[in-house]
C-alpha cells in the first residue's frame, strides 16, 4: 500500500505566469480595442457633423428669399439635385412648414424622414439621428438663421435642415472594426507566441535548477552547478551546503556510532565468553550456579539485542534518504534470502517470487538490508513450507509484501508489534524486535509497513516507502 501522495499544485509556475499575462493581455487589448473603435466612431460622427455644418453653410451661400419662399441657384453639391441620393435639403419657417427643398427630396416629406420640428435659435445648429421608413437611418442638422423680410407675410427666422443617410458611415465603422480585430487578433498571438518563448527562456535557470536537484536525488550529481543569476545564485550556494553538511554529518554519524557499537559490543562479547566458561565448569561438576548463570545469559542477550537496537534508532534520527545512490533492490533480497535459506535449510521452504528488476530503492543499501532481513527472517521462522515475495514500483514509491503460510499475526495484535520504537521488553512474545526495527527505519524514510493476512493463511507484510 502506497503512501498518500503529498497534495500537488494545479498549476506549475511557468503556467501560472503564462495564464497571468494572458489574462493581462486580453484586457488590455480588450480595452484598447473598445477605446479605439469607441474614438472612431466619435470622430465619424464628428465628421458628419462637420460636413452636414459644411452643407447648411453651402446652402445658406446661395440662398435667395423670393415670392415664393427661396431660391437656390446653382448648388455645388450634386447630390442635392439627384432624387434619392441620400443627401437631402429643406429650409423650414418658424412653424415647421416648408419653404424650399433640394431636388433629391421631390419623393421624401418630413414625415417620412420621421423628422420632428424643433425651433432652433439663429446662429445655433442642432443636430441629431432619427429613422426613415424608406431611406433608413439618417443624421440630420438644423441651424437657425435670421433673414430681413423682403416682404410683410414671410416670417424673418428660417431653419435650414440637412439630412444624409449613414450608410456610408455605417459601412467605414464595419470595416474598421473587421479591421482592427484582425490586426488586434494577429497582434494578440504574436503577443502570446512572444511571452511564452520570453517565459521560458526565464524560466529556464529553474528548470534548469530543478532538474540538477532531480539528478542529485537519482545520485548522478553531487552538487548543483554554479552557472545561475544573481537571483538563483544564494539558492545554489545554499544547498550546496546543505548538501555537503548533510552528506558529512552521515558519515559522522556511521563512524561515531560504528565506534560506539564496538566499544559496546567488545564488552559484551567478553562478558558472553566468561559467562560460557562459567557454565562449562558448573556443568563439570565445579562450583556455580546453573540456574543464575543461565538468567545472566538471558539477561546478557536481551542487553545486547536492546542496545543493537537503540543503537539503530540513533542512526535514524536525523535520517534523510534523498540524497544517497538509488540501489537495486533485486540483488539485496536474493543476498538476503541465500543467507536465510542456508540457516533454514531444514526447513525445505518453497519461494514464489515476483520481481521488478527495474525497482530501487533511494537509500542506504545497509537500510534496505536490514528491513528485507527482518521481514524475511520472520516469515522463514514462522512459515510452514511457503513464502510469497512481490517486488514492485507504484509511481516514485518501492513497494515490498512477503507473505507467508504461518500461523500469521492477530489482528489484535498488529498495532502492537509494529508500535514505532517500542522496547524489546514490550513486544510479544515469540516476534522478538525485528518488526520494530523496520518500521523504525522505514519511518525514516516517509514510508509505512502494514500487516494483513495472506491468500496463503499467515502474514502478509506490505512495506511502502
Amino acid at each position: 500500500m502506497s503512501p498518500p501522495l503529498a497534495a500537488k499544485s494545479r498549476y506549475s509556475l511557468q503556467t501560472r505566469l503564462v495564464l497571468a499575462f494572458g489574462i493581462l493581455l486580453i484586457l488590455f487589448l480588450g480595452l484598447a480595442g473598445f477605446v479605439l473603435d469607441r474614438a472612431f466612431k466619435e470622430s465619424v460622427a464628428a465628421a458628419v457633423e462637420e460636413r452636414l455644418q459644411l452643407q447648411i453653410n453651402a446652402l445658406i451661400g446661395v440662398a435667395e428669399p423670393d415670392e415664393d419662399g427661396f431660391f437656390l441657384p446653382g448648388l455645388q453639391e450634386a447630390r442635392f439635385s439627384q432624387i434619392n441620393s441620400g443627401l437631402y435639403g429643406f429650409i423650414l419657417d418658424t412653424a415647421g412648414n416648408e419653404v424650399w427643398r433640394s431636388p433629391s427630396a421631390l419623393d421624401l416629406t418630413l414625415e417620412q424622414a420621421g423628422f420632428m420640428y424643433q425651433h432652433v435659435e439663429a446662429g445655433q445648429t442642432m443636430f441629431g439621428t432619427m429613422e426613415s421608413q424608406e431611406q433608413g437611418r439618417l443624421s440630420f442638422a438644423s441651424y437657425g438663421t435670421f433673414w430681413p423680410s423682403f416682404e410683410e407675410d414671410l416670417d424673418a427666422e428660417f431653419s435650414f435642415v440637412v439630412m444624409e443617410t449613414v450608410e456610408p458611415t455605417t459601412a467605414e465603422i464595419r470595416e474598421f472594426q473587421s479591421n482592427l480585430y484582425v490586426w488586434f487578433g494577429g497582434l494578440a498571438l504574436f503577443l502570446s507566441i512572444a511571452q511564452l518563448l520570453l517565459l521560458r527562456w526565464g524560466m529556464k535557470p529553474l528548470q534548469q535548477l530543478a532538474t540538477e536537484v532531480s539528478k542529485i536525488e537519482a545520485g548522478e550529481k553531487d552538487q548543483l552547478e554554479q552557472h545561475y543569476p544573481p537571483e538563483l545564485q544564494a539558492v545554489s550556494n545554499n544547498m550546496n551546503l546543505l548538501i555537503k553538511s548533510e552528506r558529512e554529518r552521515q558519515s559522522r554519524y556511521r563512524t561515531t556510532l560504528g565506534d560506539l557499537a564496538h566499544s559496546l559490543k567488545t564488552p559484551l562479547a567478553v562478558i558472553s565468553g566468561i559467562l560460557q566458561q562459567s557454565k562449562q565448569k558448573t556443568s563439570s561438576g565445579k562450583n556455580g550456579n546453573p540456574e543464575s548463570l543461565t538468567e545472566l545469559d538471558e539477561q546478557l542477550e536481551r542487553m545486547n539485542q536492546i542496545v543493537s537496537y537503540q543503537l539503530k534508532r540513533a542512526t535514524r534520527s536525523d535520517k534523510s534518504g534523498y540524497l544517497g545512490v538509488p540501489v537495486k533492490v533485486q540483488p539485496v533480497i536474493e543476498k538476503v534470502i541465500a543467507a536465510l535459506e542456508k540457516v533454514y535449510r531444514d526447513k525445505q521452504v518453497t519461494l514464489e517470487k515476483d520481481f521488478d528488476s527495474d525497482a530501487v530503492f533511494r537509500g542506504e543499501e545497509s537500510d534496505l538490508m536490514e528491513i528485507t532481513g527482518n521481514l524475511l527472517d520472520n516469515a522463514f521462522k514462522y512459515c510452514h513450507s511457503r513464502i510469497r515475495i512481490i517486488i514492485k514500483r507504484n509511481m516514485d514509491h518501492l513497494e515490498i509484501e512477503i507473505e507467508d503460510d504461518g500461523q500469521g499475526i492477530a489482528e489484535s495484535d498488529r498495532e502492537w508489534v509494529l508500535q514505532r520504537g517500542a522496547r524489546g521488553d514490550t513486544l510479544k512474545s515469540g516476534q522478538g524486535i525485528g518488526l520494530a526495527v523496520a518500521v523504525d527505519i522505514v519511518s525514516s524514510y516517509n514510508g509505512e509497513i502494514i500487516v494483513y493476512t495472506s491468500d496463503m493463511g499467515g502474514a502478509r507484510i506490505c512495506v511502502s516507502m
